[in-house]
């Protein structure tokens, strides 16, 4: 199917994603987000007026939080504007995406802002009261920390779902390493030429605000924290579980940053488009769980369930981006569906450039739409796993590219 929503080619943006406790830690979320908004709004001359509809995106909560959409939009301007709060923890980009797609289709909106941020950095350590407990205790959960270490379903880590799926499909560490300086060799294609992909979609060099948003703290010239591997240095690493095969070199790092995209109805979508004459179009979205601890399975049948609702075969893609916390993950999409994994990924991926969760997908996407853009158009597929088990995925084509 076709969505009646587009994405206005251009109007769409990410900060650069800062490992932990680096550049953006001491950053609020929300407040952080509304400062890049403003700015890349004005440099794109679209007034936050023509917003009807707004989806914040976001995994980790930040302090007044509870407020949402409506308090973001009345951060850059859009007082008038409101919206849902969402959270699917690293599938929060794609679900923003098709909650906004629907409130066009239904008719309620006309242009929406869909917002993701998240700041892993400082999470927060909550405090749960039970008067009746035992001295009248509660209890308590450091929400980043925690929730990493533990599914409630199961008591298991994240990483034990990558290694159920390396043990399951005969996985080793090798070739996950080989993915990992295959993804890496990606991210250095964006960084060629003064970094003239990111510069596409990304204000650089990025000047990090400090905390009160009215100085410059520091100056960014890219992605911060990101890993520069050696075979020698991948092969020295031991599993991070013993008996495993996943090393810390095999997996992505916890980073913070934000990224939006705008999505309008067509006519509007061609108004808001840095070239009207190319059409970002919408065509399918798909939802999926697998089984308890197996999580990179899920990309598969959401991915499927994307295509199918697209109409579209998987060997019409011109370019697959996905959401890749661990290396098996690419190696298992590939047995699976058939597709070469040292093909999927152009410009990089999370694997390299980090996990902040909610705008992780929103920035894969806006790559997914560049690297389609660069090839003269064609139709790419985002699909990403996500806490729980769960996946989402999406289908759209780049025209008159």
């Amino acid at each position: 199917m076709t969505y009646r929503a587009e994405i206005p080619y251009g109007a769409y943006w990410s900060t650069p994603f800062a490992r932990w406790q680096g550049s953006f830690a001491n950053l609020h979320g929300i407040e952080f987000a509304a400062h890049v908004a403003r700015r890349e709004l004005n440099r794109r001359g679209i007034d936050p007026g023509v917003f009807d509809h707004a989806v914040l995106g976001l995994s980790v909560p930040q302090k007044h939080s509870f407020y949402g959409a409506p308090w973001l939009m009345g951060l850059i301007g859009a007082g008038s504007v409101g919206g849902p709060t969402l959270m699917q923890a690293c599938a929060t980009g794609v679900r923003t995406l098709l909650a906004a797609a629907q409130e066009i289709e239904a008719g309620l909106a006309r242009c929406a802002l869909v917002l993701c941020c998240d700041r892993t950095s400082n999470g927060p350590h909550l405090y749960y009261p039970n008067p009746r407990g035992p001295g009248g205790t509660g209890s308590a959960e450091d929400w980043v920390l925690d929730n990493f270490g533990c599914d409630p379903l199961g008591g298991h880590a994240m990483i034990a779902t990558a290694e159920n799926v390396a043990r399951k499909h005969g996985i080793g560490t090798a070739e996950q390493h080989e993915v990992v300086l295959q993804r890496e060799a990606q991210y250095a294609d964006a960084l060629a030429d003064d970094r003239a992909f990111l510069r596409r979609f990304m204000t650089l060099p990025f000047e990090v605000p400090a905390p009160g948003f009215k100085k410059t703290a520091a100056v960014l010239e890219g992605d911060e924290g990101v890993n520069r591997s050696t075979a020698e240095g991948l092969a020295a690493l031991a599993p991070v579980v013993r008996g495993g095969t996943v090393t810390f070199g095999g997996q992505t790092h916890p980073a913070d940053g934000n990224a939006a995209i705008v999505l309008a109805a067509p006519e509007r979508a061609r108004e808001l488009a840095r070239d009207p004459k190319i059409a970002v179009r919408l065509h399918g979205f798909g939802s999926a769980r697998a089984e308890l601890a197996h999580m990179p399975e899920a990309t598969v049948p959401a991915a499927q369930r994307a295509l199918a609702q697209a109409g579209w075969a998987i060997g019409e893609l011109a370019v697959v981006k996905t959401h890749n916390p661990f290396a098996v993950n690419d190696l298992f999409f590939a047995r699976q569906t058939g597709i070469d994994w040292r093909a999927m990924n152009p410009h990089g991926c999370s694997l390299v450039w980090g996990h902040p969760q909610a705008p992780m997908g929103t920035r894969a996407i806006i790559e997914l739409i560049e690297s389609l853009a660069q090839r003269g158009g064609g139709r790419g597929l985002f699909t990403g796993c996500a806490a729980g088990d769960t996946a989402m995925a999406v289908a759209l084509e780049v025209t008159g590219a």
